[in-house]
Parts: structure tokens; sequence; C-alpha cells
């Protein structure tokens, strides 16, 4: 039987990747929190937001063309992983790899922890992308000396940029990477200036918009390091590279072996490595921002483990590809939420996991899911009893009702579902969702959603007669549990007026005067 060509089998890997995350996720998982949002920025395009920049937006408003649904949302992380998958592939057959490097090469993205960041409407799946398309264009310059490589690492810069400004640290680390080593001579290639103008030139828009709006993603990021960063710290840092990448460490340290020794001309990718880890640790990154740096090692290791087992050891290539699939097929729970959230719960205890630290949230407590899977579950059932309530209120009342959400999670979930319950636009001045705000108010009635009662300073909800706690969500393991939906009658005179002031002074932070 003739085999397939090394081309053929990395487009059937690519297919199984495709397919694969598809039927493994079980249907009782909803959207993932972070997603309703980038769905409503789908909504408002935008040179720039709060949170991230703008390039998400376009597939958010594309998907939102499209119906939103749950296909749609997951069409483009997924594909962008397969782009990822085909780029380790082309580094493997450039370099004479065959069908063995295909497989441990393309394996953690297919099957590797990974897989869950290619299965998210998030940043990170485009960060991940163009940074192995940065390392991709460098390959291919030094493997051919032409210059149009150059370009195509400026475009993969320019638009990881436009991603998720974490490419800054990798564009730093290859940068640094090429000093460091032989390549230094590419500062004397005026392409190399021409390919960084480009870079410059895509991602101009945003930088101007962060400009205008007085740089919000400083204020953002202070926020994410007090109230998330700064309990990250070196050792689970490093600790979670080698669990996120766990069945297929081999192939990745098999890559920096292999430019430290055997093949010192693409050694700038381990330096890069190792810098993008220092860099993420000093400022106290999450791990998964570091995961951009593993594709082009993979390639490279598999490359390598496949030339070094050509004519000894060959038997080894089934024990690296049995057991990291074996094992793959064990941890998948963790990596995708393959059966309803009860079902994964009772499995981590029987497996142990539950007593290992590993679902750690961001409150700093221990929980019986991972977080990211928390935050799949609920939001139709809590969309369903705010419709409830609001459609429990006379006509009248119903055209004078503000539905207001305190979390950005909330309002792009109700906003999600909403529709088809017959609810109102719901606003939040959380996130960029303070940009959607209306600017005047004709209000009597609000009804709040959020965790805790608002305190007596927030004057808004002092102007109200009557406040009447409505329902509260009863999801143990939905992480909005105890989300509570409060009534507020019959606003003064002095609410809409108060309610306008209010937020135009909060956007005023973010206007240029």
């Amino acid at each position: 039987m003739k085999l397939l060509s090394p081309n053929k089998t990395l487009y059937l890997l690519a297919l199984v990747k495709f397919i694969l995350p598809y039927l493994l996720y079980d249907s009782y998982y909803q959207l993932h929190r972070d997603e309703y949002l980038y769905l409503s920025e789908g909504h408002h395009l935008a040179w720039g937001y709060l949170e991230v920049p703008p390039l998400l937006s376009v597939f958010a408003w594309i998907t939102n063309m499209f119906g939103g649904g749950f296909f749609w949302v997951k069409l483009w992380p997924n594909l962008f992983g397969v782009f990822t998958l085909l780029l380790i592939g082309r580094i493997i057959i450039s370099l004479g790899g065959k069908h063995f490097a295909l497989v441990i090469g393309t394996m953690p993205i297919i099957i590797g922890g990974i897989m869950r960041l290619f299965f998210l409407l998030h940043p990170n799946f485009l960060d991940v992308f163009f940074w192995t398309l940065m390392a991709y264009g460098l390959f291919k310059f030094i493997q051919t000396s032409k210059n149009s490589w150059l370009y195509v690492f400026g475009i993969a810069i320019g638009f990881g940029m436009l991603s998720k400004y974490s490419s800054a640290f990798y564009v730093l680390s290859l940068l640094a990477g090429l000093i460091i080593t032989r390549h230094r001579t590419v500062f004397l290639n005026k392409h190399f200036y021409l390919a960084g103008l480009l870079a410059f030139i895509i991602f101009l828009p945003n930088l101007y918009w962060q400009y205008a709006h007085n740089f919000p993603i400083v204020n953002h990021m202070a926020e994410l390091k007090e109230e998330q960063l700064q309990f990250n710290d070196p050792v689970n840092f490093i600790v979670a590279q080698i669990v996120m990448n766990l069945p297929f460490i081999f192939v990745w340290i098999a890559g920096l072996v292999f430019v430290a020794a055997a093949a010192k001309q693409y050694r700038v990718f381990g330096w890069a490595y190792l810098l993008v880890i220092s860099l993420l640790v000093y400022f106290q990154g999450k791990d998964y921002y570091a995961l951009g740096a593993y594709p082009v090692l993979f390639a490279l290791g598999a490359f390598y483990l496949e030339k070094a087992t050509v004519s000894r050891f060959a038997w080894t290539r089934y024990v690296m590809i049995l057991i990291p699939v074996a094992l793959s097929i064990l941890v998948m729970p963790l990596i995708l939420p393959t059966s309803e959230p009860g079902s994964l719960a009772n499995y981590y205890k029987k497996i142990g996991v539950d007593k290992t630290g590993s679902f750690r949230w961001e409150d700093q407590q221990f929980h019986p899911l991972p977080q990211d899977f928390a935050d799949m579950i609920g939001w139709r059932e809590m969309t369903q009893q705010v419709a409830t309530i609001f459609n429990a209120l006379p006509p009248a009342e119903q055209k004078k009702t503000l539905i207001y959400a305190r979390g950005y999670y909330s309002a792009g979930a109700l906003n999600y579902y909403g529709p088809s319950l017959n609810l109102p636009v719901v606003h939040s001045d959380n996130a960029s969702f303070l940009f959607w705000m209306p600017e005047k108010y004709n209000i009597k009635h609000l009804l709040f959603v959020g965790h805790n009662m608002p305190e007596k300073d927030d004057a808004v909800f002092q102007q109200f007669e009557r406040v009447t706690l409505k329902d509260s969500v009863n999801m143990p393991l939905f992480r909005e549990h105890g989300m509570k939906f409060i009534l507020f009658e019959n606003g003064n005179d002095s609410l809409n007026n108060m309610i306008g002031t209010g937020i135009a002074e909060m956007k005023a932070v973010f206007t240029r005067k």
C-alpha cells in the first residue's frame, strides 16, 4: 500500500484537528463568559476597545452576520488552530521531515492542552497564530535568504499587535535572539526596516485609537495586575508550562536541544523562547501567554526526533505516539468539557486531580471545576430568569425600565440570549460596554443584575422609592452562582440626569481633550 505524501498527510491531520473539537465538546455547555463580550464588540466595530485590540471584533462581526450560532463562534479559533498546524507542518516538510515528524509535531495542536485555546473566541488564538507566523517568516528567511519572508515577518507583527498586545513580548524576544545569534546581520538589511515599517502601518490605527482615548490599555493592565496578575508567581508559571504541554513535553524540549546542539542556524528560536518566558515571569504574565512560543519548537523537535530514530531506536516512535495519545485521552476532560459538569466533577475526584490545586480560580479559592468550564454554563438559564422578571412587569413599566448588569459578562450573555425572550438591550458600564451606554435616559425603574447590592454611596441607586430582590442564580457549579436580580422602582426626578451625568464623567476619562 502506497503511503500518502507528506503534504496529504498534513492536510489529513488538519482535517482531524478541525472536526475533533466539535465532536468532543458536550452540548450542555454554552459560550465562555468572555466570548459574549467579544461578540458584543462585533456589534460595535472600532479601532480599539478597553480590553483588546480590534482584530477579533472583525471575526465577531462576521459571526454575528451569520446569526452568532455555536458553530460560527467556534469556527474562527478552530480554523486558526488549523492554520497554526499547517505552519508547523510546513516547517517540518521544508526541513525534509516525513510522516512521523508530522504526526508528533502536530499532535500537540490536535489533542494537547492548547486545544482549548483554539476553541474559544478569545484573542489568544490569534495571538498564538501570529507568533507562529512571525517564527515561520523568520525561519523561511533564514532557510532561503529571500527578503520576501521578512515582509511576512512584518505582517505577522502588525496583525499580532492588532490581536493582542502581548505579541510585543515575542517580538522583543525574537529581535533579541537575532542580536545574540549570527543573524544579527539582518539589521543591515533595508528590507528588515521596510518590513518593520509595514508592521507599524498595520498597527497604527489602533495606536492612534489608544492615543485618542488616553491609552486605556494602561488602566486595563493596572486593573489586571491588581485583580489577577499579582497572584501569579514564577514557580507556578514554570510548572504550568509543563502541565499545559505535558503529553508532548518531549517534543518541544527536543526542539530546544536541536537548536542548541545540531541546528545553530535556528538557535534564534531557542533564545526567543527563553527570553519570552523570562519576560513573562518578570511581568507576572498568565501562564498561557507563552503558548505562542511552542509551535515552532514542536516543528523543530519533531523533525529532530524523526531524524534521530531513522536507523536506531526506531521502536521508540511507537512509544512517542502511543503514550502521549493515551495520556491525552486521560486528561481530555481537563482540556475540553466532554461531559456535563456533575459528571466532570466526579471524574476529577476519581482520578484525584481535585486535590492537586489545579482548580484554583481567580478568587484564589479551590473549586470542583476548572474556571473556564464554570464560565461556560448557566448563561441561558440566567437570561431566562431575567426575562421572567422583566416580562412580568406591565407593558407601560417595561418601556420605562433599564436592565443594568454590573459585569460585562452578564450584559453580553443577556444581549446574546435576550432578543428571543423579548428583552431590550441590556447595558453595563463595565469594560467596553461603557462606550455603548446611552447619553440620555428616560427611565423610572431599573432591573439590576449583579452579585452584591449596590453600596449606599452609589447615589444612583438611592433615587428609587422601592427596592425588591426578585430572584437569584442557584447553580453551585456556575461561576456566577448567587447572582442577584434586584428591581429598583419609581425613580425620582433627579434619576435620569444623575445617570447621564455619571456616565458622561466615566466616558470623559477616555476622551482626549
